[in-house]
């Protein structure tokens, strides 16, 4: 389905990320992304219409309680909970609003207050939702011994390298690669740099299959973006050089339980599937992106997603990270930002701060990590259970860097 009117990005912000019991309570957090994102557009917050706010970790009504903060103004607020997909979910509704005139100005805000450890459920009287992933989890690869989150994604990288014979060092190099571009963004929590070698130095958490320093950090942090209509923004006289070309959400088809694959199981269908659409969308293809924010939660899950978004073929991810192809020089600068990897992963927060980073990449706006030419960029952000949300940002009007 074509969009009925171009939906652009007016304004974009996100404060530092945090370790667990170092931020500020999420209220804070998500009223001072807000109004970073309305002082970036050069709006009020009167003029927002609607706002699509995720969290993962909190009682219902918490983004009503976070709005509250930066005013009273009766608008529908509407509360977003889609796993590690949350924010780019809260994103993709707003997008739909404005997209098909429900909405002028819409906001998108994402946040979460984290607790140290491991991720772990909430409510322990009643199915979790995990419960058909655990089993295919079990059966694939055992070791209850393991917290599951490195059994899913270390039990899909751990296929891959089977399948195609990928090195370990393959993990370590894209963990390398994060910290380098880290090195370059203030916002990231982790930013020095580190070798292939010293990642692979790392405590072990599996053997053979993953070091500490290939799973990403849980953070505490905010992020959020403003969208809004072209003639919106002609009316306010706000910048209109970056809008959204195209996006699409997928849930897990039956490949996920039927496969006897862990990389079904993780999301790879649901990835490849979501950015085919986008790409058929916008009438591109992989070869025309120049830089992607995707979902490294694990540096499994990042060279998975070279594969799954069509950046490299199946079976090629090891060859493009020797080959550089997925940093500045290369083909594609992927996470440029650092990624969850260096960054963290404030679940809900995430897929905005991601949005975040390609909105201001476009701009020309960060610095030394800027990506020269940059006039397409990819988002890709999966949670299980489960969503995919692939969105491309064009620059327009000359934005590009």
């Amino acid at each position: 389905m074509q969009q009925q009117q171009h939906v652009l990005v007016a304004g974009v912000g996100m404060i530092p990320f945090a370790k667990p019991g170092a931020s500020a309570p999420y209220p804070q957090m998500a009223a001072e992304a807000t109004r970073l994102a309305l002082a970036d557009a050069g709006l009020d917050y009167a003029q927002v219409q609607q706002a699509y706010v995720g969290y993962v970790y909190g009682d219902s009504t918490a983004g009503q309680r976070a709005l509250y903060e930066v005013g009273l103004s009766g608008i529908p607020i509407l509360n977003v909970n889609n796993n590690c997909s949350t924010g780019s979910t809260a994103l993709w509704l707003a997008r739909q609003a404005v997209a098909h005139g429900a909405a002028d100005c819409v906001l998108a805000l994402g946040f979460e207050q984290m607790k140290p450890g491991a991720l772990g459920a909430v409510f322990d009287d009643r199915p979790t939702p995990f419960d058909r992933f655990d089993a295919a989890t079990e059966d694939l690869v055992g070791h209850a011994e393991i917290p599951l989150a490195l059994r899913y994604f270390g039990g899909a990288g751990l296929a891959h390298m089977r399948q195609w014979g990928t090195p370990l060092e393959t993990f370590a190099a894209i963990r390398a690669k994060a910290s380098r571009h880290a090195a370059n963004n203030p916002l990231a929590l982790l930013r020095k740099p580190l070798s292939t070698e010293e990642v692979m130095a790392a405590p072990v958490v599996w053997p053979g299959v993953m070091t500490r320093l290939m799973a990403c950090p849980p953070t505490c942090g905010a992020a959020a973006a403003l969208i809004c209509s072209d003639d919106f923004a002609r009316r306010h006289g706000l910048r209109r050089d970056v809008r959204i070309r195209a996006q699409a959400m997928t849930t897990d088809g039956p490949a996920t339980f039927e496969a006897g694959d862990m990389r079904e199981v993780v999301g790879f269908s649901m990835a490849r599937a979501a950015a085919r659409q986008v790409y058929e969308q916008a009438g591109v293809g992989p070869e025309d992106v120049q830089l992607v924010e995707l979902h490294d939660c694990f540096a499994h899950n990042e060279l998975l997603s070279y594969e799954a978004l069509g950046l490299c073929p199946e079976g090629g991810a090891a060859q493009f990270v020797a080959d550089g192809d997925n940093t500045y020089g290369g083909r594609v600068v992927t996470n440029p930002s650092g990624g969850l990897l260096s960054k963290g992963h404030p679940l809900g927060a995430t897929g905005l701060a991601q949005c975040t980073e390609l909105v201001q990449q476009l701009r020309g706006q960060v610095g030394a990590r800027q990506v020269p030419g940059a006039r397409l960029a990819l988002q890709h952000n999966l949670g299980l259970g489960g969503a995919c949300v692939v969105t491309l940002y064009e620059a327009v009007e000359g934005a590009a860097a």
